[in-house]
């Protein structure tokens, strides 16, 4: 590749050869996604937010350790995001780790004008209710016609706006207060949504890739 990325991976070599071409197609190959480089050569206008970045300490044989811990979503405002926390001694290193997992979370997300007070056909919001959570805190996210926009917390609101959902209704229950369990439920309950879009195919595609 002109980058210099040399693929390790299967679906890696299917996309340096421009067999697979599109995000889509790689979520729906069956294949595993194990290669950040993959989204950067297929979603080249990802954005990245860090949403919060705290000092954990512990404490080992040789002392006292510090490492940071750092929350991240990545997005395309058009469908498709992902989130990651990192660790590393340093908040660079952890920020970098954080945003490479996370690009190998990223989901499809199912676009959509659900709300029954919004014209068919639209993307500005999701196509029906879903649910997701992360430790104590559930979030749930409804569709909202247009106009409304974002109902929400920061925190979800910052993981909505990186997948493309403009308006939306959200509730959060539980100790909300933690931004990494609020995010990561926010990031299921678009990933339990993308995955009841299909579940027929979502079904032979694991086969497909188990065989």
């Amino acid at each position: 590749m002109s980058n210099g990325w040399e693929p390790r991976t299967r679906l890696g070599q299917k996309v340096a050869d421009g067999e697979v071409s599109s995000m889509q197609d790689a979520l729906q190959s069956g294949l595993p996604l194990k290669e950040p480089e993959i989204v950067d050569q297929l979603l080249p206008g990802l954005e990245d937010e860090v949403l919060d970045i705290n000092m954990v300490q512990r404490m080992t044989d040789s002392g006292r350790r510090v490492k940071f811990r750092c929350v991240v979503v990545v997005g395309n405002r058009d469908g498709y995001v992902g989130y990651a926390q990192g660790r590393d001694d340093q908040v660079g290193g952890a920020i970098q780790k954080a945003i490479e997992v996370a690009k190998m979370n990223i989901i499809d997300v199912p676009l959509g004008s659900g709300s029954w007070e919004d014209r068919p056909g639209g993307r500005n919001s999701l196509m029906r209710r879903t649910t997701g959570k992360a430790g104590s805190v559930e979030v749930e996210l409804e569709p909202a016609p247009r106009g409304l926009g974002l109902a929400a917390a920061p925190t979800v609101r910052h993981v909505l706006e990186l997948a493309g959902v403009e308006d939306a209704w959200t509730n959060s229950h539980g100790n909300t207060r933690t931004t990494l369990n609020l995010a990561k439920a926010t990031y299921n309950a678009l990933q339990n949504a993308s995955e009841s879009r299909t579940p027929e195919h979502t079904r032979k595609i694991r086969q497909e890739a188990n065989e």
